[in-house]
């Protein structure tokens, strides 16, 4: 863990100040995209995905990717040549943010809603670096989307709703497909998606959904977890329901067996969704650093 996550800070409510104080940990990081001369954003690079037009060829280099060699070049010069293509300047970057009541929980450092919140912003501080526009949304019906824009005025617009949505248990949360149905009538090829969720909510998406949507942009989900969820103390905990207290038997088989159920079967579930989709799927504790995990992706897009 590092030092600025050990900063003092609400553990139960985000706010826009660390929110905010999270954009120097994401530019002190390499960007996502690197282009011929090693540089971030709209760079030409060799490497064709979503999202990228032709730009030009030039002369093959070892390493080069065979695929893209530009053959009617290479046969009018006698020196194989291979394709640069162009970012696409108007990438869309959106946000979904999952309110699902689970999330209300941390046993260290913050609560996973809280830490939802941190790596929603990250990501969209990423998608600033990169260039992208930024817009948001949650599965509240009083929620209206944000809007997409460029520039830290989009950032910011998207961080202020994020403290909105996780500052308590919603009321009338519909549900993580409900805010994909929403994320899906503005998305188009070539976007990229990032999901922050609640494991239990993205098994109630139909894998059909994750599908379609993972041939339409690159959709990057963001599983956050608590560690007492995922390894319980073998141990009688009291806690307290209402004015009534209760005693919870963790040391039991039985027990660790409905417990392993209903916390640890969900993210195992989930990861086994929607790895075979295509869909990049990173589980996060509560308590860990909340921008390691782009450096990871990063590592794994570029592997």
């Amino acid at each position: 863990m590092s030092a600025a996550d050990l900063i003092p800070e609400d553990a139960t409510v985000p706010t826009l100040s660390a929110l905010l104080a999270l954009r120097n940990r994401v530019q002190g990081r390499q960007p996502a995209r690197l282009g011929r001369q090693g540089v971030s954003g709209v760079a030409l690079s060799p490497f064709r995905g979503r999202g990228m037009e032709y730009a030009e060829s030039r002369e093959y280099v070892a390493g080069d990717d065979a695929r893209h060699i530009d053959w009617r070049v290479s046969a009018r010069t006698g020196r194989a040549h291979t394709k640069l293509f162009q970012a696409d300047r108007d990438r869309l970057s959106l946000i979904v943010a999952d309110t699902s009541p689970r999330l209300y929980f941390g046993s260290r450092l913050r609560f996973k809603s809280v830490q939802a919140a941190r790596v929603a912003a990250v990501a969209a501080w990423a998608a600033l670096q990169d260039g992208d526009r930024i817009a948001a949304l949650c599965g509240s019906r009083q929620e209206a989307p944000i809007a997409p824009a460029s520039g830290v005025r989009g950032v910011f617009r998207v961080l202020e709703a994020l403290c909105r949505w996780y500052a308590a248990v919603p009321q009338d949360d519909e549900g993580l497909a409900f805010a994909l149905d929403r994320a899906s009538r503005s998305l188009r090829s070539g976007a990229r998606l990032w999901v922050v969720a609640e494991p239990a909510s993205v098994n109630a998406v139909p894998a059909s959904r994750w599908a379609a949507l993972a041939h339409r942009a690159e959709v990057v989900v963001l599983l956050m977890t608590d560690p007492f969820e995922q390894v319980p103390p073998k141990a009688r905990l009291p806690f307290w329901q209402g004015d009534e207290r209760q005693l919870l038997d963790l040391a039991g088989k039985a027990q660790r067996v409905r417990w392993q159920q209903h916390f640890v079967a969900p993210l195992q579930t989930a990861q086994a969704l929607l790895a075979p989709l295509g869909v990049h799927v990173m589980a996060l504790s509560c308590d860990a650093d909340s921008t390691d995990w782009l450096t990871a992706l990063r590592a794994r897009r570029a592997g």
